[in-house]
């Protein structure tokens, strides 16, 4: 069966399904299901000191609350909460500062928004463990996949909660060096092959809501990144809801030569091609453009299947 996934992959999309995904996907939160049917929104709070972007970061309760609210009132579905940066070439917090850093963050959001929708951006299993049984959140954003604790996929299967399945290259080390080399031999066999490996596994253990993030910037050059957006649709033949997180991330600043305060643009234009080629989720930093940049895109393709 495997084997017949994998040759699958590999076929060229008919030319119909360039732009959308026709699966209409929902996602059981909480015991509530999430349609995406139009796309959604998850806004980033980083409950760090070392996030990339600096604006994404809030140290304290009252920070966390403020960008908490104001997302949400920007149209974000969904808040992604960080507590230990991937920022490339910077070694992770330990577990014990990471989860303080989550506890804070997610006991401040529940009492400002406590009908939010929280997914944890953590590669650790037993910091997933708490966040979804301590503070109740809801999906589990792991940027390595599964590679950098082989406890994940148990624990999530455990849990029983949506899971965002990231494609890195080099995580099973974190090892920076080896997550900025230049890994581009046979980047779409080797990303389609694992991807569709670990979701395999995961349904066969149980875990029904598997969201595929195809892991811009990680582990990928340039090239690749524009290479990886271009072909995005052909990933809805692995059967799950898409995410794209390419928000201020270098394969825009350094294309553009600028910084990633003057970023905003060149993400605006990668997610709406995105969101042409059928994306179902936008992680970003700045909610009220992407939120904008999904009203455009559905307008233009409910245009094309109305009459001239």
């Amino acid at each position: 069966m495997q084997n017949a996934l994998f040759i699958i992959i590999l076929l060229p999309l008919p030319v119909d399904m360039k732009t959308k995904s026709t699966i209409p996907y929902t996602l059981n939160v909480g015991g509530k299901l999430l349609s995406l049917d139009r796309p959604l929104v998850m806004g980033i709070l980083n409950a760090t000191e070392e996030s990339f972007y600096a604006p994404s970061r809030s140290h304290t309760d009252g920070a966390v609350a403020e960008r908490a609210l104001a997302m949400l009132a920007e149209g974000a579905t969904i808040l992604d909460v960080g507590g230990c940066s991937t920022k490339p070439g910077l070694a992770p917090v330990s577990e014990e500062e990471e989860m303080r850093r989550l506890g804070m963050a997610l006991e401040a959001i529940r009492k400002v928004a406590p009908e939010a929708i929280i997914s944890v951006d953590t590669f650790r299993a037993s910091v997933a463990k708490r966040c979804v049984r301590d503070y109740g959140a809801h999906i589990i954003n792991d940027v390595y996949g599964g590679q950098a604790d082989e406890l994940m996929f148990d624990t999530v299967a455990e849990l029983r909660v949506p899971y965002i399945l990231t494609h890195s290259v080099g995580a099973t080390t974190l090892d920076p060096a080896l997550l900025n080399a230049n890994q581009s031999a046979n980047l779409w066999q080797k990303l389609t092959y694992s991807l569709a490996e670990s979701i395999d596994r995961l349904h066969l253990m149980g875990v029904n809501d598997v969201i595929v993030d195809p892991g811009f910037g990680f582990g990928k050059t340039l090239d690749d990144n524009y290479r990886l957006m271009a072909h995005l649709e052909e990933l809805h033949l692995l059967g799950c809801p898409l995410l794209v997180g390419v928000s201020r991330k270098s394969m825009v600043y350094n294309l553009l030569g600028c910084t990633p305060h003057e970023a905003l643009n060149g993400t605006t234009a990668l997610h709406a091609i995105a969101l042409m080629k059928g994306a179902h989720i936008l992680r970003v930093h700045d909610v009220k453009a992407a939120v904008e940049a999904v009203k455009i895109v559905e307008q233009i393709k409910e245009s094309q299947i109305t009459k001239r």
